[in-house]
Order: structure tokens, then sequence, then C-alpha cells
């Protein structure tokens, strides 16, 4: 099978450029389209890149035009869960109708695989764990019901047009690029493994630890943490699947270990060889004492197999980042 030649929106976001210089690695035609709202035009590591909004029907038109696409994956989604509960309308207007504008535009073109980035936030309030795809889908903030409204849509638009997608539903993606020319430069920072190594780097004067009574073994929230690198090994899969002629899919994407707040923590003290300021902080509300996933469907179907599922290894690749700022 031929190289694809494939559409990276937002790919010079965190996850996007890692995706864009995997494609490149594997020798892929590649072309990212990011309006740098919070992307890094000095992340984007292969093929061209074009400045621009998928909002834009007119530059989507024009690029369409001037390159076939064999596939597009999106990742130009907000993604903050406390800014989307203050301000639905940005996330409404960014996550679902300019998604729509893209698709249309892939449409009028005859580009038919698409590759989402979704979320666990479509679940909610976890009512077992580990999550699998058979879960029921009840969002409880406007990001998680701007994927869950793309998912839906994407559903319909298989059935009525024969548009084939992939939606990855991550839990906690972390970590950087192995060779450490790529990380997270989130403004502001909300992951946690980030923020405890910019506490661990002197960039910032601690890290906060919200609620120490979860029914968890220290009590402390226990996430599920899935490598960068291993996210879009499992994209790449998921991209050669559609180009095989393989059917619309949702997939959970965790490595299915679930690490405490305080765990990680205790990790990068190991990994670091420094001191961790930590500050007691009630709850917050809305965080569940436990979110992981069960990833067996994408191991099954996909054939996917997470290379960096060790949170050392993890909390390592992130640090060798944090310690070049």
């Amino acid at each position: 099978m031929a190289l694809p030649n494939i559409l990276v929106v937002g790919g010079a976001g965190y996850i996007g450029s890692h995706m864009v210089k995997r494609l490149g690695e594997l020798g892929c035609g590649v072309t990212t389209l990011d309006n740098l709202s919070s992307g890094h035009r000095d992340a984007v590591l292969a093929g061209e890149f074009v400045h621009g909004d998928i909002a834009d029907r007119q530059l989507l038109d024009a690029l369409f035009r001037r390159r076939h696409f064999d596939a597009v994956m999106h990742f130009a989604s907000f993604i903050q869960v406390g800014e989307s509960m203050q301000q639905p309308a940005r996330y409404y207007q960014n996550n679902v109708v300019n998604t729509l504008n893209l698709l249309d535009a892939m449409r009028t073109f005859g580009v038919d695989k698409f590759i989402f980035s979704s979320t666990a936030a479509t679940f909610g309030e976890p009512a077992y764990s580990p999550i699998d795809e058979a879960h029921p889908q009840q969002p409880i903030n406007p990001y998680g019901r701007t994927k869950l409204m793309i998912e839906q849509a994407l559903a319909d638009y298989d059935m009525a047009y024969g548009l084939k997608s992939v939606c990855l539903r991550y839990f906690n993606a972390a970590g950087a690029d192995p060779s450490g020319l790529l990380g997270e430069r989130h403004d502001p920072e909300t992951h946690l493994i980030p923020l405890v190594l910019q506490a661990a780097s002197g960039r910032r004067p601690h890290i906060s630890v919200f609620g120490r009574d979860y029914d968890t073994p220290d009590g402390t929230c226990i996430r599920d943490y899935i490598h960068i690198a291993d996210l879009c090994e499992a994209h790449w899969l998921a991209v050669q699947s559609l180009l095989k002629g393989g059917a619309s899919q949702s997939f959970n994407l965790g490595n299915g270990n679930g690490f405490s707040v305080q765990q990680v923590i205790d990790t990068a003290r190991q990994v670091t060889g420094r001191e961790i300021k930590v500050v007691d902080a009630p709850r917050r509300e809305g965080d569940p004492a436990r979110l992981v996933a069960d990833s067996r469907q994408a191991r099954e179907k996909l054939g996917w197999q997470p290379q960096y599922a060790d949170l050392a290894t993890i909390v390592a690749h992130a640090w060798q980042f944090e310690a070049k700022r």
C-alpha cells in the first residue's frame, strides 16, 4: 500500500505535533493546518504547514483543491473542562460547528476517512472501572458533550454519506517524544505530570493535591496515563484500518493501569532526584476517584501494543523535555 497523504488539523499542538513527527518518520505526505491559538509553529517538524482555521471554508476549499488527501486527523479542539463550563459558546462553536465545517469540506472533495481525537470525558461519572466501549456516555461538562456530539454526527455521516471514521477516546495523554524534541507546552498547563515536573524544576513553587480522602489505596485520585508515542501509534493503526477498507469504529485508549496522584509525585521525585513541594487542597467538583480505560478492543482489533506503559518512563521522557526548557 502506498504511503498516504494526511491532513492533520491542530498539528502544532501537543498531540498533533507528535503525530506529524511520526507521520514524517513513516514517510507519509503530511500537511498541518493550525491557527496557532494554542499550538507552536516550531513544533511542526515534518511536511507542509498552513496557518489557518477550520472555520474558514474558503481556506479549506483551497487546501483540498490544491492537495489530494487520503485521510484527515482532527486534533483542533478546545480541551479545558473548567473553561468549557465558563465559556460553553466557545466550545460549541469550535468543537462542533467548526468540525462540521471541516467534515462538509471533506465531503465536497471526496475525502472519506477521518480520525477523530475524542475523550474519556464523553463517559461522565464512571459507573464501573475499567471503562470499556460499552460504558454509557453521559458527559457532565460542555467539553465532553461537544466531543460526544461529533461522535454521533460521525455515525450519521457514515450512514448517509459513507464517510468512515475512527473515534479514539483518550484517557490522560502524557509524556513527551522519547528523542526530547517535543513535549507539553500548554498555556495554562492543566495536566498533572508537567505541573509536577515544573514544581521539580523550580518553574512553579509547589504542586497542589486536590483531596486525599478518595476511596483509593492512598486516598488520591487514580488516572490512566498513556504515553504520547503510544497514542500516535494508535492513530497510525486506525488510519491504516480505514485505508484498508475497515469499518467506522470507536476505541478507548489508555494503558489499562491507573496511577494515583501521589504515585505520580513519588515517581517524579525518583526520576528527577528533586524535592517537590506539595500543598494539600480541597477536592475539586466533578473529579471521579478512578478513571481507568479498558483498551482491549484497540489491542484486539487494531493490533495496538503500548510500548511505554511504565509510569517512570512516561515521567522520564516528560522530564527530559522540561529540563531542556
